[in-house]
């Protein structure tokens, strides 16, 4: 599983320091060339980082602040590349997390991709859903406890199957354990959607703040085992 990023620029020299950067981390690149066709891949698809050139492309700085206003890639780490107009001041204020300035040279690309790394995969982690099987015990309000299996976990929910009927937008109490784990996690989930073939989403919505830690521990270390070798050896220097 590599990172995945999204450069924002018509620049070639730009992307000839960019991209050998970030294949050296096992990020994948891809690239539009224009603030309009970075737009509609932004509303496509999530990325983990989004790089936009803000003063050599026409609607850079647009486009980056309304990064935090769209549904995919609010969270996004982005970053922004400036070139004398855009100030380092205001592009944090727009919403960047980090600062590229130009002439980018492949050390300063380095040293701030390295210091970046990590916060890309804790925004991988943040909607990385693991496969796994494992029981659940689902407690609606009325009614007897229900049997489902997971067919996947992430920080925010479940994808279950289950022979039952479950109500859409029902609240309920889940009980399951975490597979190499001998304690039982406890907590609350809403259902998010059913397809009415056995299959339905829950998110989760009354977590206690040790469960939490311990369903995140779980995943980042599920995560981390799913990383390339070359981004698992770069995690760990830092």
């Amino acid at each position: 599983m590599t990172l995945e990023s999204l450069l924002i620029s018509k620049d070639a020299s730009l992307l000839g320091v960019l991209r050998p950067t970030l294949e050296k981390l096992a990020v994948n690149v891809e690239v539009c060339s224009g603030s309009q066709t970075g737009g509609e891949m932004l509303r496509k698809r999530k990325f983990d980082a989004v790089i936009v050139d803000c003063d050599d492309m026409q609607g850079g700085v647009e486009l980056l602040t309304s990064l935090r206003n769209s549904q995919s890639n609010a969270t996004s780490v982005a970053f922004a590349v400036l070139n004398g107009n855009t100030t380092t001041q205001q592009a944090f204020q727009i919403g960047a997390n980090f600062v590229l300035q130009k002439p980018l040279t492949p050390l300063n690309a380095t040293r701030c991709f390295n210091a970046a790394l990590n916060f890309m995969v804790r925004e991988r982690r943040r909607y990385f859903r693991h496969p796994v099987e494992t029981s659940v015990r689902i407690s609606l309000p009325e009614g007897p406890e229900l049997n489902a299996t997971t067919t996947n976990l992430s920080e925010g929910g479940m994808a279950i199957r289950i022979a039952d009927k479950l109500p859409k937008e029902a609240v309920a109490g889940l009980r399951f354990t975490l597979p190499g784990s001998h304690s039982a996690l406890e907590l609350r989930g809403k259902t998010a959607w059913v397809d009415g073939s056995g299959n339905a989403g829950i998110r989760f919505i009354e977590v206690p703040q040790t469960l939490q830690c311990q369903l995140e521990k779980w995943l980042a270390d599920r995560l981390q085992d799913e990383l390339p070798v070359q981004l698992q050896a770069h995690l760990k220097v830092q």
